[in-house]
């Protein structure tokens, strides 16, 4: 199927506002290949592909391809690739953490039982490389074709280290901040990491653009993963699309908790020790944990954490050759930074 690519078709596009309206073309696209997929597994990943989010990741491949002066036409079906590995590693979590919401609605495995989202999540992750090696969009060689498969069978892998990494630490208040950041560049980094690299692979064969792009792929993400903790202790739990207590539920010490922790008393200390081994009622461990992050200053460390990686990644920007794509993508790290949405 013939996917046209209206966001490279705007007559003026405005950094930032233009990139994230580039989601409403790529989410017709998604749609035009997903719609009257009428078999069980077609229907069971359009339920977790579509509505989709704000399919950052597709995005960043397009708008990394214009920063090394490449053209993002016809390039859309390949940058939906990385919302299929995406989206299957949410399927994923999803049983694993036993969470029945996703983006404010039922998860595929509370909508469609835990086996098919197994086979569904197993579904895309396929999909992603069938996608990868079936599209040969205008003036992409099959090398660079080859070197973004890489890319993305690379943080594949990273995410199910990283997923198995989380788990070691589930109830560990010791988790330290370099374990939890090894484990936010894994689960999170890797995919946006991968997302420009791909983009620039597509756009140019210089290495040193190519890895300044990762360089700011990997610290966007990891500064998002942070972002996407933080949330929880908002007052935004439909930003998140799942419900808040999550992390907690499944014992898992986030950025902001362990900061906190680091820097309570040995009362606070306590108490989160007492919520991590389940031994405070499940209904009050939520505000319990919230009011010691906040008291402690855990959450504002955190805040400057991922502030950190993201004057990092802008730093990266500075290698690539100055234009309107590269001004976009350190207004894109501004707006993750912020992560309200």
């Amino acid at each position: 199927m013939t996917i046209v690519n209206n966001v490279t078709r705007e007559a003026d596009r405005s950094g930032l506002a233009s990139f994230l309206a580039g989601a409403d073309s790529l989410q017709r696209d998604l749609l035009a290949l997903w719609d009257g997929r009428l078999d069980q597994l077609g229907r069971i990943a359009e339920h977790a592909l579509v509505p989709a989010g704000k399919l950052l990741r597709p995005l960043l491949v397009l708008e990394s391809a214009r920063c090394v002066g490449g053209s993002a036409d016809g390039l859309a079906e390949l940058a939906l690739a990385t919302e299929y590995l995406h989206v299957a590693t949410l399927i994923h979590d999803d049983i694993i953490d036993e969470d029945d919401m996703r983006r404010g609605r039922p998860s595929v495995q509370a909508a469609f039982g835990v086996p098919a989202a197994i086979v569904a999540g197993d579904g895309l992750l396929l999909e992603t490389f069938a996608t990868l090696t079936g599209s040969r969009p205008t003036g992409v060689s099959d090398a660079a074709i080859v070197a973004a498969t890489s890319v993305m069978a690379s943080a594949g892998v990273g995410l199910c280290r990283g997923q198995l990494l989380e788990s070691e630490f589930v109830g560990d208040l010791d988790c330290t901040v370099e374990q939890y950041l090894t484990v936010a560049r894994l689960k999170t980094g890797a995919l946006f990491e991968a997302a420009c690299r791909m983009g620039a692979i597509l756009g140019t064969d210089r290495q040193d653009w190519i890895d300044a792009l990762g360089e700011y792929g990997v610290k966007l993400g990891t500064a998002f993963q942070i972002r996407d903790d933080l949330l929880s202790f908002d007052d935004t739990p439909a930003l998140i699309g799942k419900p808040q207590e999550s992390d907690l539920h499944n014992r898992r010490p986030t950025l902001p908790i362990l900061l906190a922790y680091e820097r309570a008393g040995d009362d606070e200390r306590k108490q989160l020790e007492q919520v991590f081994r389940g031994e405070v009622p499940a209904d009050e461990c939520f505000a319990v944990v919230r009011t010691i992050v906040e008291t402690t200053g855990g959450r504002d460390a955190a805040v400057q954490v991922a502030a950190q990686l993201i004057a990092d990644a802008t730093g990266s920007l500075t290698r690539l050759p100055a234009g309107e794509s590269t001004d976009t993508l350190a207004e894109i790290a501004g707006y993750a930074s912020r992560r309200a949405f």
